[in-house]
């Protein structure tokens, strides 16, 4: 019988070092959190956070750019800038419906409970981690290099780094599934396409797409500096505008951005809601206060 919480805590009043950590444990603790502490202190000291000259930027920085942003003035340039932010929008859409398109089926690849030849599976999982290794700036100077200026090379580069990170979130949502509905499947008979359509898809889908609207939010932040390589995008006109100094032009394409991003962090949010529904559970009967009065009693 599962001894109730009146009667833990009557036992941890009688005998407070029976739950106490052991003492190698408290060292432990203090080691590991006086070296995180120690280790945190010389980065600090080693960038420079300690000194003048950070104090001195972060003062200058209030005063001088941000007073220099606003007021936010091009209102006449509107129409040009909605039409470019709509084209960066299409890049960050692109880009992540490309990369879960391709890293979908390479996610099957890469768990081990739906590949047993380990070196496959090793191996897709060590070519994901290869493609998201580097950042979307360096891809995108790379397809900048190969195919030229243009939103062509930022679509690719954010679809190359979203199939290394589709394979990992999609393949750990499908090692993490229950295999019970997967040996039901098997049990009436089911193939490895079947198990794959009705024991697998029906539990790990709903993850999936709530991970690429994540990922379609994180791309349109993404997508919005790849122009500064030329990748196309609203990133190349807030570099230039940032390279003539034309600051407050700067300042509207910022807030546009923001606010675009603010819209589509809503909007996802509501379809992930609906997806998977909000995260609360329902109350269950030992949480009710009535019932927790009639196990007291």
């Amino acid at each position: 019988m599962m001894p109730t919480h009146i009667e833990i805590e009557e036992l941890r009043t009688r005998l407070p070092r029976a739950f106490s950590p052991s003492p190698q444990e408290r060292l432990r603790r203090l080691l590991v959190w006086g070296g995180a502490t120690a280790l945190t202190v010389y980065c600090l000291y080693r960038f420079g956070f300690f000194t003048w000259n950070f104090i001195d930027g972060i003062l200058k920085f209030g005063s001088v750019v941000v007073a220099q942003l606003f007021p936010p003035t091009g209102w006449e340039q509107l129409p040009m800038f909605l039409r470019v932010m709509g084209e960066t929008l299409a890049m960050a859409f692109l880009g992540t419906v490309l990369g879960a398109v391709v890293a979908f089926p390479l996610s099957f690849l890469a768990s081990k409970n739906m590949m047993p030849f380990r070196p496959l599976q090793f191996g897709t999982r060590r070519f994901a981690d290869l493609l998201r290794a580097f950042d979307y700036l360096i891809w995108a100077l790379i397809f900048v290099r190969a195919i030229g200026l243009g939103p062509m090379a930022g679509i690719m580069a954010i679809a190359i780094v979203e199939v290394g990170t589709f394979v990992k979130l999609y393949s750990e949502a499908i090692e993490n599934l229950d295999r019970k509905q997967m040996d039901g499947v098997r049990a009436a008979g089911g193939n490895r396409l079947q198990i794959i359509r009705y024991g697998v898809l029906p539990q790990v889908l709903p993850m999936m797409v709530s991970n690429t609207l994540y990922m379609f939010e994180h791309n349109t932040r993404s997508a919005s500096i790849l122009g500064i390589v030329g990748a196309g995008g609203i990133g190349f006109l807030l570099a230039d505008r940032l390279r003539a100094y034309e600051l407050q032009e700067a300042c509207l394409i910022i807030i546009m951005v923001v606010l675009t991003v603010y819209a589509i962090d809503f909007l996802s949010k509501k379809l992930r809601e609906r997806i998977i529904g909000d995260g609360h559970r329902p109350q269950v009967a030992d949480d009710l206060p009535q019932f927790a009065e009639l196990k007291a009693k």
